[in-house]
């Protein structure tokens, strides 16, 4: 814990488009915190952002930042292919970590880290988290816990969309492997929803097809061959019971705007959560209707304040602990062996 009187010296690893977008405009908005200096892929772009956004310092690299006695905590902006060395690297040196999802390429990698935040426990460990459902992920919990829903039957979670439709656009870093592990488009967003509303999975069934298999390397000029599916379907069964269905493309052209979101079907009542964070709720027998979160329950884009909070005064990180964050990992994990040796694959075994 540190001092609400002293500022937080935060330094940056990585400053692409959320650390931009997000980040750096978070910790400012939450006060007392000073954002010391940057490491960015490059010394002419950590030099751009520091002057963009009024930093006083760049590294020159990670080994420098993380070596630095004026820094106490460190936001991890990175692709998902540094997150595991470098927040260990970070933990070993003494910093707070907030790391950017998704957690790690594998739970392997997800493992350590979580090994490392628990021999600092005085430090404090956060990952980005999923933000769809911050004003509603407390109702959902409150409908599941108090027996709305009755017994979870079937969770269909839908997201289509076109965005990977043109064969031309130039290769991205969730096309690689190499940059992205086994994280496959939006699905690991929303495997961490479903654990943050309906606790663990236990197993997974998946399939995954390729349709562009190739694109330019903006960088190299080269055609680089893509192995990450652009189409996924998983079935997984939730410890608690029920069953979850997956669909997830970015090759699917004029999908409905209605046809995407989330739908808990229960014994006792049907709820629909949509893409834009609002719900439908119906009892058994009734028509559906909206449904407001509960007063008081409805949270928003705070994550860079919830950190800085957690490092002042000791909250316990709720969204997101690395503990779930191992969890939706060994979901990704899961899904992948699944996925590539074509058989239903339990958590256990990851």
């Amino acid at each position: 814990m540190t001092s609400k009187e002293t500022p937080l010296r935060v330094g940056l690893i990585g400053a692409g488009g959320n650390m931009k977008l997000r980040h750096i405009p978070g910790f400012r908005e939450g006060g007392n915190v000073d954002l010391v200096s940057v490491c960015n892929r490059s010394e002419a772009s950590s030099r751009a952002v520091a002057e963009e956004f009024g930093i006083p310092r760049i590294e020159p690299d990670v080994e420098t930042l993380l070596s630095s006695t004026d820094i106490d905590a460190v936001c991890i902006g990175t692709w998902p292919y540094m997150h595991s060395a470098l927040t260990i690297a970070a933990l070993e040196a003494g910093k707070h970590v907030l790391c950017e999802a998704r957690m790690a390429m594998d739970a392997s990698q997800a493992r350590e880290m979580l090994a490392a935040s628990e021999a600092r426990p005085d430090l404090v460990a956060q990952l980005v988290p999923a933000p769809f459902d911050f004003k509603s992920w407390r109702t959902v919990r409150r409908l599941l816990e108090d027996g709305s829903i009755g017994d979870v039957r079937e969770v269909h979670v839908t997201v289509l969309g076109g965005g990977a439709l043109d064969a031309k656009a130039p290769l991205h870093w969730r096309d690689r492997t190499d940059l992205s592990g086994m994280n496959v488009m939006a699905y690991g967003i929303y495997a961490e929803i479903v654990s943050r509303w309906f606790g663990p999975t236990r197993s997974v069934l998946s399939h995954g097809e390729t349709f562009v298999r190739s694109r330019t390397n903006a960088e190299t000029g080269e055609q680089t061959a893509i192995e990450v599916p652009d189409s996924l379907g998983v079935f997984a069964e939730l410890e608690r019971g029920g069953r979850v269905t997956y669909r997830v493309s970015t090759v699917l052209h004029a999908v409905p705007s209605e046809a995407n979101g989330i739908s808990v079907y229960g014994s006792a009542g049907t709820l629909h959560w949509f893409p834009g964070d609002t719900m439908a709720f119906a009892s058994l027998g009734e028509e559906l209707a909206p449904l407001e979160p509960d007063p008081g329950t409805a949270g928003q884009w705070r994550v860079e304040q919830d950190f800085v909070d957690s490092v002042r005064s000791g909250v316990p990180v709720i969204l997101t602990s690395f503990a779930d964050g191992l969890h939706y990992m060994r979901v990704i994990e899961a899904t992948y062996l699944s996925r590539t040796e074509g058989r239903a694959v339990l958590l256990s075994e990851v």
